[in-house]
C-alpha cells in the first residue's frame, strides 16, 4: 500500500535532533493511529463484500431448491446440473446461476441510485448498523430457506448489505488519509477469495450448506467490530494525508476555486453543482462500467459454458475453479496500487472486451484445445477487474477537490453495480439461447 503516514510523519535531521519526548508520543500515537485505520478499513472491505460473494459462490445450491421439495439446505454442494436441452452441446443448468447475480446486485443498483439524493441525511453509524443487520440476516434467511424464492429474499439481504455498505464507506474514506483506498479496494478482493474459497472448503470438508452459512456469522460482527472500536476519529483538516508535491499535482474535476473544507460540506452541494462534478466523473464511470459488464458477463454466462470433456475435473470443480482464479486475480490487483497506478483505466476497459469476445467465441466455436488456457485467461480477467476499480477510486479521489471528493466518492460508486445488472440481464437471454442450440 502507499505510505499512508505521508509527510506528517516524516522530519527532517534537524528536527530529529529537537524532538521532545512528547513529540515523539505524539508521532507514535499518529502512527498508530494510522496502522488501526488502514487495518479497520481492510476488515470493512472484507466484511462488505463477504456476504455477496458467499451468495454468488452458493448460486448452484440455492438453484437446486427447483429440484427437489423440503429444505435444501443439506443439498450436496455439487450438484449434477439438470440439462436446459437433452440435445444441446452445451450442459446447461435448468436455470442460469445469473438469476442469483441479479437478485445479488439490482437492490445494490437501486441504493447507489438513490443514494446521492438523500442517503446523506442518515448519519454513518445508524447505515452500518442497518448494514450489518442484513448482512446476518441473509445467512439465516438462506440458511433456513425452504424454497428457492426464500433463498433469493436472502440474497436480496446480502445485496441491500453490500450496497449500502459500499456507498457507506467509500463515502467515509473522505474524511481519512487517501491511502485507506487501498486499503479498503484489497479488503473487497481479499472478501473475493476468502469468501469462495470458505464456502467451497466448508462445503467439501462435508459441512453441510446449512451449517456453512451459520459459522459466517461472525462476520457481520466483525464488520461492526471494526467501524465501531477500530477505527479513529478522523481528522478534517488533513482529509487526503497527502505531500505538497501531490496536492500541487491535483487536477480538479471542475474548475471552480476551492471553498474551505467541511466533515460533511459535500452534501451541502446543490444539484447544479452536484450535477457538475458527476459530468466530470463520467471519464471514470463509463470505463469502469465497461469492464464489470464484460467481467461478469464473462463470469455468470459464459463460465458455465466453457465445459472441457476432455479433463479430470467435473464440471462443477471446473466452474469452481474458474471461480476462484478470477477471485485469486481480483484480490491481486486490488492491492497493488502502491506498485502499479494506472491512469487511463479505459486500456483496462478495451482489454477487458477483448477477454469477453475471444471466450465467447470460443464457447461457439470451441478451438482452445486445453482447459488450462482458460485458466490463465480467467487469472487475467480478474486482475483487469481488480485494477480497474481500485484505481477508478485513487484517481477519483486525486482529482476531485475536497469538498466534493465525499459526494464523488458516492456517486461513482455506481459504476461496477450498473455494468453487473446489464451484464446478469444479457447473460440469462444468452444462456436460454445457447441452451437451445442443437
Amino acid at each position: 500500500m502507499e505510505d499512508c503516514a505521508g509527510s506528517r510523519w516524516r522530519l527532517s535531521d534537524s528536527e530529529r535532533e529537537d524532538t521532545t519526548p512528547e513529540t515523539q508520543a505524539s508521532l507514535l500515537d499518529g502512527q498508530g493511529a494510522h496502522w488501526k485505520n488502514a487495518v479497520g478499513f481492510w476488515l470493512l472491505g472484507l466484511c462488505n463484500n463477504f456476504s455477496y460473494v458467499v451468495m454468488l459462490s452458493a448460486a448452484h445450491d440455492i438453484l437446486r431448491h427447483q429440484q427437489a421439495s423440503g429444505n435444501q439446505s443439506h443439498v450436496d454442494p455439487g450438484p449434477t446440473p439438470i440439462p436446459h436441452n437433452s440435445s444441446s452441446r452445451f450442459d446447461c443448468n435448468s436455470v442460469s446461476t445469473a438469476a442469483v447475480l441479479l437478485a445479488d446486485i439490482l437492490p445494490t443498483l437501486v441504493i447507489k441510485l438513490l443514494a446521492p439524493l438523500g442517503l446523506h441525511l442518515l448519519p454513518y453509524s445508524p447505515r452500518v448498523l442497518v448494514s450489518g443487520i442484513c448482512s446476518a440476516g441473509s445467512f439465516v434467511l438462506v440458511a433456513f430457506s425452504h424454497s428457492v424464492w426464500t433463498s433469493l429474499c436472502g440474497v436480496v439481504l446480502a445485496s441491500i448489505s453490500s450496497g449500502l455498505g459500499e456507498v457507506t464507506f467509500l463515502s467515509l474514506t473522505a474524511f481519512y488519509p487517501r491511502a485507506v483506498i487501498s486499503w479498503w479496494s484489497s479488503g473487497t478482493g481479499g472478501a473475493g477469495l476468502l469468501g469462495a474459497l470458505s464456502y467451497l472448503g466448508l462445503t467439501q470438508a462435508g459441512l453441510s450448506p446449512q451449517h456453512t452459512l451459520l459459522s459466517m456469522l461472525g462476520i457481520p460482527a466483525l464488520l461492526l467490530a471494526s467501524y465501531f472500536l477500530l477505527l479513529t476519529s478522523p481528522e478534517p483538516q488533513d482529509p487526503g494525508g497527502e505531500d505538497e508535491a501531490e496536492t500541487a499535482a491535483r487536477q480538479p474535476l471542475i474548475g471552480t476555486e476551492a471553498q474551505e473544507w467541511k466533515p460533511g460540506s459535500s452534501w451541502d452541494l446543490s444539484l447544479q453543482e452536484r450535477w457538475t462534478v458527476f459530468k466530470g466523473l463520467l471519464s471514470h464511470i463509463i470505463p469502469l462500467v465497461l469492464v464489470y459488464f464484460a467481467e461478469y458477463f464473462i463470469n455468470q454466462g459464459l463460465f458455465e459454458l466453457l465445459f472441457f470433456r476432455n479433463t479430470s475435473l467435473s464440471h462443477a470443480q471446473q466452474y469452481r475453479w474458474y471461480q476462484m482464479l478470477y477471485q485469486a486475480g481480483v484480490f491481486a490487483s486490488r492491492s497493488s496500487l502502491r506498485c502499479c497506478h494506472i491512469r487511463y483505466t479505459w486500456v483496462l476497459a478495451l482489454l477487458q472486451c477483448l477477454n469477453l469476445a475471444f471466450l465467447l467465441a470460443d464457447v461457439c466455436l470451441s478451438f482452445l484445445p486445453s482447459i488450462y488456457l482458460v485458466f490463465l485467461i480467467i487469472l487475467y480477467e480478474g486482475l483487469l477487474g481488480g485494477s480497474a476499480y481500485v484505481n477508478t477510486f485513487h484517481n477519483i479521489a486525486l482529482e476531485t477537490r475536497e469538498e466534493h471528493r465525499e459526494f464523488a466518492m458516492a456517486a461513482a460508486c455506481i459504476s461496477d453495480t450498473l455494468g453487473i445488472s446489464l451484464s446478469g440481464a444479457l447473460a440469462l437471454q444468452l444462456h436460454d439461447f445457447l441452451c437451445h442450440l442443437p
